[in-house]
């Protein structure tokens, strides 16, 4: 079940809000254990099959975290370690049958020639994002102990249902404590409003402007994986497109998860905040799925020795950190390759800035932050080739395009068509969009993702996320519970509905 889909938009949201509602007025221990049910059946709408996959982790990680925490507050390390390392490899057993086993099986095939045949396993919803959860679960119980929590809270927060299809992942102590505090985690008028109110401009977002550049990049990256030119143009403009869509689709659905989350009176930590306006791609992964950053920095990148053992070390300890990021992404080369090449990119980024003195006067022109933004964005955009595509001759046909291997001539398509406006009257994408409007809407897209506020700054005043601070600034763009904002929300979840 997909938040954009009607289902979810007219039936189970209502209903669970006004179920939790009417048992969380006088009993807030029922109310989080209705919101745990659904999002038990949430999770099992998508495939009842994967239902007892989720709950028999859940049980194993909460009696695993548990019993570490016993060891750990009675200082006996041996058995707490032995626990950890067992706790630790069923998580990572559990990802690995279920996400990597096929591509085993395909890597076998491709450089082997004999094949391991193993059984096929369809990719359960979410697996990722409760998995990381748990372990970082764990993780602290080894290290600092947690406190004893009821069985039904620690389900509600590794099933909690406005986090399983794209996060954040979620941390024990930010959510424990408002799930037990009864003041927060309840139905107030305020919440819904503010929650319905980003919900729609989430969905507003996913519906409208996500699935929009989705039809522009699709056709050119699938034409690239069946061998077709691609032009230098087409190439840019699907590129532009990709990145556009999934800027708009991944904040989306942080937008809708935030939203949700409020109308139970719970807030979500920041997940999405502008990355494309980074002027450097350290910058950018500060701005870009800010929680799994959070979770590789915390949990990967300083166990292994962080930069704590020296520049190589450092620097090795970044590509093993974003190569299994980028593994963590999907099951394919293509998404390890993205991952090292931001470990690559990020490798650079420290490298240059142990170079240029921090009191040097370049830091501070405009010239040296628009060449420093503009030589980010190129490099994220090479890297989302990657990412979006299926085989790496597919993405390596699209970079060679996007620098010139095709020439550097518009498309046959949009030549010596008429000038309508802004618009071509009859332009194509091949044979699929039209390529003069594509071009334009594309460009009306990069004005909006880097000069528009993001959710942070509109809702300001309310402090929908945990962090009540915005890399973005300010912005005279403000929400408020008034009748403007009323109707233009409106009109934005009917077009999304009907559309």
């Amino acid at each position: 079940m997909l938040f954009n889909s009607l289902p979810f938009i007219l039936i189970f949201m209502p209903i669970t809000v006004l179920v939790f509602w009417f048992f969380s007025r006088n009993h807030s221990v029922a109310g989080r254990t209705i919101l745990a049910i659904a999002s038990f059946i949430f999770y099992a709408y998508w495939d009842w099959r994967f239902l007892p996959l989720l709950v028999g982790s859940i049980v194993v990680n909460y009696f695993f975290g548990m019993a570490i925490a016993e060891r750990v507050s009675t200082r006996d390390q041996v058995s707490g370690r032995s626990l950890f390392i067992l706790g630790i490899s069923f998580n990572l057993m559990l990802l690995s049958v279920f996400k990597y086993a096929n591509l085993l099986e395909r890597t076998s095939h491709d450089f082997l020639g004999t094949p391991i045949v193993l059984p096929t396993f369809i990719l359960p919803i979410g697996i990722s994002f409760f998995t990381f959860t748990q372990i970082a679960f764990l993780v602290d119980s080894y290290k600092e102990g947690v406190r004893e929590y009821r069985f039904w809270d620690y389900a509600l927060f590794v099933s909690y249902f406005p986090h399983q299809i794209a996060g954040p992942i979620l941390h024990h102590k930010e959510m424990m404590s408002q799930f037990r505090d009864s003041l927060l985690a309840r139905v107030t008028m305020p919440n819904l409003g503010l929650g319905m109110s980003i919900f729609i401009l989430g969905l507003s977002k996913k519906v409208l402007l996500a699935d929009t550049f989705e039809t522009f990049a699709s056709p050119v990256f699938n034409a690239a994986e069946n061998g077709v030119v691609i032009m230098f143009v087409e190439a840019w403009g699907a590129v532009l497109a990709y990145a556009l869509q999934l800027y708009f689709d991944f904040s989306a659905y942080c937008d809708m998860a935030i939203g949700i989350s409020l109308l139970f009176g719970i807030r979500l930590p920041s997940n999405f905040d502008s990355p494309y306006k980074a002027a450097n791609i350290v910058e950018f992964w500060r701005r870009w799925h800010m929680t799994l950053s959070r979770f590789l920095k915390d949990y990967l990148y300083i166990p292994l020795g962080g930069n704590r053992k020296g520049i190589s070390r450092r620097y090795l300890n970044l590509l093993v950190t974003m190569g299994l990021g980028g593994l963590w992404h999907g099951a394919s080369w293509t998404f390890l390759f993205w991952g090292l090449l931001h470990g690559i990119y990020l490798a650079i980024n420290h490298a240059w800035l142990s170079i240029l003195p921090r009191s040097s006067n370049l830091r501070g022109t405009m010239s040296y932050h628009a060449m420093s933004w503009g030589l980010t964005f190129v490099a994220v955009l090479i890297g989302w080739v990657f990412f979006r595509a299926i085989t790496f001759p597919g993405a390596l046909a699209m970079i060679g395009a996007m620098f010139g291997n095709s020439g550097i001539a518009l498309p046959p398509q949009l030549i010596g068509h008429e000038y309508s406006g802004f618009f071509y009257s009859n332009g194509a994408w091949l044979g699929a969009v039209g390529g003069g409007r594509a071009l334009f809407i594309i460009f009306v897209g990069l004005l909006f993702v880097l000069f528009a506020p993001n959710l942070q700054q509109i809702f300001a005043l309310q402090y929908p996320v945990l962090d009540k601070t915005s890399l973005g600034g300010n912005t005279r763009v403000v929400w408020r519970p008034n009748p403007v904002w009323a109707l233009l929300l409106g009109i934005l979840g009917g077009l999304s509905i009907t559309r």
